[in-house]
């Protein structure tokens, strides 16, 4: 049943254990919610009243809620028709076969199976979700998905193409000073025409005009960002489908001064024309 009055800033994970809600919530915390795993029902007015007061400093939240909680059945449906917000509920769900297997590969025991088979669990907890399951406003079957395909189901089914959010970094560096650990991609720009040996440019960056000038009138650096930009728009949407969250683009030259400076600006400038979310950054060119 879908919910009118929905709202993707505030997601609400449930549905059969063993169907990939954790997965859910790591991938949903990587695309900047703030997560909550097994809250008691009751306790999320409380909460949903805090946010909207701007009482805590969460702009997107998600809640992992399941019959993990004594009351569930019973205090859930409850609580939702009572806040003030409506959530976004997504329900994840698998095949009794598929969901069974998971559950004997990881050798731990189903909630409900206590006394009973693991199958017999797995039936069990499929019977009483169905009144949860009608609630939803997603109903995703993790049956035969990876991780991978379960997240990009996440993206269009829920967040939707338009809502995705990419953080880039392009990061200007000196190898003389070591390659940025945390970088996703690294280009060298030591071939480049190299200011330092300009006496009237050895002293100012790489943002400076003239330092400007000097790098990409070359031939050299004017073939370079027109195959770099096509390299990086081809990539990126990649990078999205795949669910990334954050990438860095690191730009290096021998000091981190001059040419990487330039270049990454550049690089920067292009990437704002389609991506909201870029922020450069110039480690060493104070160094």
């Amino acid at each position: 049943m879908k919910n009118s009055r929905k709202n993707t800033n505030f997601i609400v994970v449930t549905g059969l254990s063993g169907s990939g809600k954790t997965v859910v919530s790591r991938f949903l915390e990587d695309m900047d919610y703030y997560c909550i795993d097994n809250l008691p029902a009751k306790l999320i007015p409380e909460l949903v009243n805090l946010w909207l007061k701007k009482k805590v400093e969460i702009e997107r939240m998600a809640l992992v809620v399941d019959i993990r909680e004594p009351n569930f059945l019973t205090e859930f449906p409850r609580v939702v028709n009572q806040l003030k917000i409506k959530p976004f509920l997504i329900f994840l769900e698998a095949s009794d076969e598929a969901l069974a297997k998971r559950f004997s590969e990881s050798r731990r025991p189903h909630p409900l199976s206590r006394s009973r088979s693991i199958m017999d669990g797995v039936k069990l907890e499929r019977k009483r979700l169905a009144g949860i399951k009608a609630m939803s406003d997603e109903v995703i079957d993790t049956s035969s998905l990876t991780i991978a395909q379960l997240k990009e189901a996440v993206l269009d089914r829920v967040l939707r193409k338009s809502q995705q959010r990419l953080q880039i970094y392009v990061v200007s560096f000196g190898y003389k000073y070591g390659l940025p650990l945390d970088s996703d991609l690294v280009f060298d720009t030591r071939f480049l025409p190299n200011p330092f040996y300009l006496d009237s440019l050895r002293e100012v960056d790489g943002r400076h005009q003239q330092v400007k000038n000097f790098v990409l009138n070359s031939d050299e650096a004017r073939i370079f960002l027109e195959k770099l930009y096509d390299l990086i728009d081809y990539l990126l949407p990649g990078f999205i489908k795949e669910g990334k969250s954050a990438l860095t683009i690191a730009v290096g030259c021998t000091g981190g001064k001059h040419r990487s400076v330039v270049i990454a600006e550049a690089l920067k400038n292009h990437l704002k024309e389609k991506y909201r979310g870029v922020k450069i950054i110039h480690r060493d060119i104070y160094k």
